[in-house]
């Protein structure tokens, strides 16, 4: 059934790291932690989805070596609030 569906290899690959990362979650978020980040991921995915990376880039780089708990999420979740803000000043000439 070649044509139909996906090209050849792809849909593994991505269903693959799907897994990867959710492991790598389940590893290093705590049970409220990883419920915290689902519900933000289902409001703002793009924030969640960068969470994730930013914790997936930690492990692998040896930096993390402990659980986040949810309090040490809520403070990324701030800081990332934080950094995006920008601010707007209009001068009048």
């Amino acid at each position: 059934m070649r044509g139909y569906g996906y090209p050849q290899g792809e849909k593994p690959d991505e269903e693959e790291e799907k897994r990867l990362r959710e492991s790598i979650l389940r590893v290093y978020l705590t049970p409220t932690a990883r419920q915290r980040l689902t519900n933000v991921s289902l409001v703002k995915p793009e924030i969640a989805k960068s969470i994730e990376n930013l914790i997936i880039s930690l492990v692998s780089s040896g930096r993390l070596n402990k659980k986040i708990d949810e309090e040490e999420l809520k403070n990324i979740l701030l800081k990332m609030q934080q950094s995006r803000k920008r601010e707007f000043r209009f001068r009048r000439i």
